[in-house]
């Protein structure tokens, strides 16, 4: 299992995520998105998995009304200031490999063990 955590540090379900992991002895990565973002490959594959654009993004993040996302018209442009603009993202984002989740989703993560 190659698991992936992209999350914020202040983010309580990230949190919650970590534990979930450690308390199994599952070796993860915890990337802070906020500082280090994710690349449009990471972003790609995560979306496929996902489906959607809006089950990725935070509307009650700062940065969402900074950037006024709910005026963008095209998808191409909600896409292009999520990935300008890092702590958009809903947290926790978990990937093991073509498979995630985004949020706390134990349920889904039990069938990855």
């Amino acid at each position: 299992m190659n698991i992936q955590i992209f999350g914020k540090k202040k983010c309580f379900d990230t949190k919650k995520a970590e534990r979930y992991f450690k308390e199994r002895n599952i070796r993860y990565q915890l990337i802070d998105l906020p500082k280090i973002g994710m690349s449009k490959g990471e972003y790609r594959r995560v979306r496929q998995a996902i489906g959607s654009l809006d089950a990725l993004i935070d509307p009650n993040s700062k940065e969402y009304e900074r950037c006024f996302m709910a005026y963008q018209a095209y998808e191409s442009d909600k896409e292009e200031r999520l990935l300008e603009n890092p702590g958009m993202f809903r947290t926790p984002i978990v990937c093991n490999g073509k498979q995630a989740t985004v949020g706390y989703c134990p349920d889904i993560w039990k069938t990855w063990e």
